[in-house]
Parts: C-alpha cells; sequence; structure tokens
C-alpha cells in the first residue's frame, strides 16, 4: 500500500451495547480531498480515532500506509490530524507548542517557522493560546497537523472558527495538500463547504458505509430526471403534470420541482392547459440536497417538516 492512503477494512468499534461503527470499509487515495460526513452519532469521530490509534478497534482495522498506527516509526512524519483545536495547553505560547511537538518527533525548529507561516499566524506566535479566537486555534492546530510534512492528513471540522477570509484560505489549503499528491481526509457538516472543496465522498449513517462516491456523481443522481418550473398558477400546474404522469412537488410559492418528465414534455403539458410559466429548466441538485436525500433513513433524530401546501 503507498504511504498516503488510508484504508479501513471491515471496521467495528462498540461501546458498551452502543454500535459506534459497524463493518466499515473504505479507502482514502492520494492526490484527493475525501469528505467524510454523516449525521451527528453516525460515527465519523470514532473512525478517526481508531485510525489514529488512540481507540482501539474491537474488529477489522484501520491502516496508514498499510500499518496501524500505533506501528508507525515517526507517527508525525506519517500522517497528520486536527481533531479538536481546544486541545493546546491555554498558557502556552504558540510557537513554543510547536517547539515541544518538533522536538519531541526529531524535527527541526525552522520547521515550526515554516508552518506558522502558512497557517498566518507568524504575527502572534509568541502569544499564549488561551488568548486565541477559535479561528486561531483552528490555524494553529493545522500548523500542528502540517508540521511534519506527512503524506497524510486527517481535519476534523477545519473550518469551525474561520471568518469568510479563513474558509477561503482553508478550501485553497485542503486543495493544495491534496495536489501535492497526499491523502487529504476532512470530516465536515458544511456540505457546502465540501462542495467547493472535496472530491470523494464517504458517507456513513449510523455507523455503516451508505456511500463511497463522487461529489460530482452524488449531485448529478440527485439531480436527474428533475425540472424546475415557475408559475404563477401553481394549484393548476400540479394537476396537469400529475396527469401527465409527473411527480411533482411545491418548493415554494411559484416553484415546482417536477420529477418523471423532460423539459420539453413539461413545456408541452403547460402549454396545452395554457398556463403561463416563467421558468422551466433542469434541476442541479446541490451537495446538501443530495445528502439529506442519501441520509435521511440514516438519522438518529429527525425533525418532521410540514409540507406546503398546494
Amino acid at each position: 500500500m503507498e504511504a498516503n492512503t488510508v484504508e479501513v477494512r471491515e471496521l467495528h468499534k462498540t461501546y458498551g451495547a452502543t454500535v459506534a461503527v459497524d463493518d466499515l470499509s473504505f479507502t482514502v487515495g492520494p492526490g484527493q480531498v475525501t469528505g467524510f460526513v454523516g449525521p451527528n452519532g453516525a460515527g465519523k469521530s470514532t473512525t478517526m480515532r481508531v485510525i489514529l490509534g488512540l481507540d482501539a478497534p474491537d474488529g477489522g482495522s484501520a491502516l496508514v500506509g498499510g500499518r496501524r498506527y500505533r506501528d508507525l516509526g515517526t507517527p508525525l512524519r506519517e500522517v497528520g490530524a486536527l481533531l479538536d483545536a481546544g486541545a493546546i495547553h491555554p498558557g502556552r505560547r504558540a510557537r513554543d507548542h510547536l517547539l515541544w511537538m518538533a522536538q519531541y518527533n526529531g524535527l527541526p525548529a525552522r520547521r515550526v517557522d515554516e508552518v506558522l507561516e502558512q497557517v498566518g499566524l507568524t504575527q502572534v506566535a509568541r502569544r499564549r493560546a488561551g488568548g486565541f479566537s477559535l479561528g486561531m486555534r483552528q490555524r494553529l492546530g493545522i500548523a500542528g497537523a502540517l508540521l511534519g510534512d506527512p503524506p497524510v492528513l486527517l481535519f476534523d471540522e477545519p473550518v469551525n472558527g474561520l471568518d469568510p477570509e479563513g474558509i477561503v484560505w482553508i478550501r485553497g489549503l485542503l486543495r493544495s495538500l491534496a495536489a501535492e499528491g497526499r491523502a487529504v481526509l476532512v470530516s465536515s457538516h458544511l456540505m457546502g463547504e465540501l462542495e467547493d472543496t472535496a472530491d470523494h465522498l464517504i458517507v456513513i449513517g449510523r455507523g455503516r458505509l451508505v456511500a463511497d462516491t463522487t461529489v460530482r456523481e452524488l449531485v448529478a443522481a440527485a439531480s436527474a430526471d428533475r425540472v424546475v418550473v415557475r408559475t404563477a398558477h401553481r394549484t393548476q400546474a400540479m394537476t396537469a403534470l400529475a396527469n401527465a404522469g409527473a411527480t411533482v412537488a411545491a418548493t415554494d410559492h411559484d416553484r415546482l420541482t417536477v420529477t418523471g418528465l423532460t423539459s420539453e414534455y413539461v413545456i408541452k403539458v403547460l402549454n396545452q392547459h395554457a398556463l403561463p410559466f416563467t421558468e422551466v429548466a433542469a434541476h442541479r441538485a446541490s451537495l446538501e440536497e443530495a445528502y439529506m436525500e442519501l441520509t435521511r433513513d440514516a438519522v438518529e433524530f429527525a425533525t418532521y417538516t410540514r409540507p406546503l401546501e398546494a
């Protein structure tokens, strides 16, 4: 197995009577950003903790470059991770925190200054972490993950606390790290961020694999065979299109989503019934829509949403 690869195979982990991860298998390959998503309680954090040797699996394996984390000779040089930006002693200065990590892992002090510059913290390197904002602590955690220049990187919610400028920065950083041939696994609940950043998606629910696919394929599948219609005559249009064999849902006071008919046939039906419209277009689902549809049956807690009335 290549050094810049994470392989999870038939992973199983329980806490008492709770099954956190259930026969989970996937691969994080080099040269791409892989999004790791799922509802709360799906098992994402547990899986990442097992990969990093913080929890022991009850069955299966989680390997980095073909080896368990505990068998890596120089872990920081082989896998970097940010799981909790708050896991930094508040009294320690930012540079000293990274120097301690570098010395413990046999890394030169110059590497500390390189990563501080890379994450934009050079000017505050001698400030204590306790005075940092959440966004600054995120950047410091990312600096720690990059310190050993590892081929594999794991980030849990790296956008948390970042301002708009920081969000643009982290997008570019993740893509650049993948472009260098690294394997980058990003756990996030912000689908909009992953839509702009990730190439691949691992979707899990209740500890099991729901999907292992590219972002493009998932969005295309959710967009397939759907047409958006805007008309002031919503009720009449819904009736006419349903009678023509479509499945129709009202998504706004003048907007319908039509499944089962092509755009051309929708226009034909509306014209036949003399129903004016302002838009008929193929629907492109967002990654969030695709994700919600995919995980609808995998959420542990769900709220009831009253459908729009015709």
